[in-house]
């Protein structure tokens, strides 16, 4: 892989022996680590320095939660990648860090080998949950999808218009398809997968695939 290749993670623990190990195994496997911190405040100021692609965050921070370093960085750089990685598997946890922005959430518990796996479909966008989680993650949105919609303004424009293709993406998106299992079936390469995703996400003015899979919940396109 070329050095521009390269994916630039940043690191966010409280411990410092864990965040070393973390960020050791990381830059070991290829991996750019642009920067560590070790509280809420000092995440913020330094992501915001090193626009690192993947933010591996811990919740449980001093100074500021994890939570509200997600809120915030994502709120900063909408293409920003955070993969939670926390030793809590408390479903409130896993919800209110997907709300806050968060692509995927890991246990402390998972090995190196898923864990830089995790690392790597996080940077493209694919959501990751330690096993369990996903269905929870899932079931939460089509809750929340369910309740009323609030009424619509007349002065609203209408909603973009998705491409066949586009939608079809989108649908596969919504069934909780990776990309490559999305490439596989349509018969198309990853990297188009993306731009559907990313044409997609422009489109509807989102910020992440999890609001993505909200939007498609919503409308229905997860049972077509």
């Amino acid at each position: 892989m070329s050095e521009k290749d390269l994916i630039k993670v940043m690191v966010v623990d409280d411990h410092p022996m864990w965040r070393d190990a973390v960020a050791r195994d990381l830059a070991e496997s290829g991996f750019d680590v642009v920067a560590t911190a070790g509280d809420g405040d000092q995440a913020v100021r330094r992501a915001k320095a090193a626009d690192p692609d993947v933010l591996v965050l811990d919740l449980n921070l001093p100074v500021k939660p994890g939570v509200q370093v997600c809120k915030e960085l994502v709120g900063h750089n909408p293409a920003l990648r955070v993969l939670v990685l926390s030793a809590s598997g408390e479903h409130a946890d896993v919800l209110e860090a997907v709300k806050s922005g968060a692509t995927g959430y890991l246990l402390k518990s998972a090995s190196t080998e898923e864990l830089l796996d995790a690392v790597r479909r996080t940077a493209v966008g694919d959501p990751v949950f330690t096993p369990g989680l996903a269905g929870l993650v899932l079931g939460e949105y089509r809750r929340l999808a369910s309740d009323p919609a609030p009424a619509s303004d007349p002065d609203q424009p209408k909603a973009p218009q998705l491409t066949e293709r586009e939608t079809e993406v989108l649908r596969l998106v919504a069934k909780g398809l990776s990309y490559k299992q999305i490439a596989e079936r349509l018969v198309i390469s990853h990297r188009t997968v993306q731009n559907h995703v990313q044409n997609t996400l422009g489109k509807l003015q989102l910020h992440n695939r999890v609001e993505l899979v909200r939007y498609a919940i919503e409308r229905g396109l997860d049972d077509e």
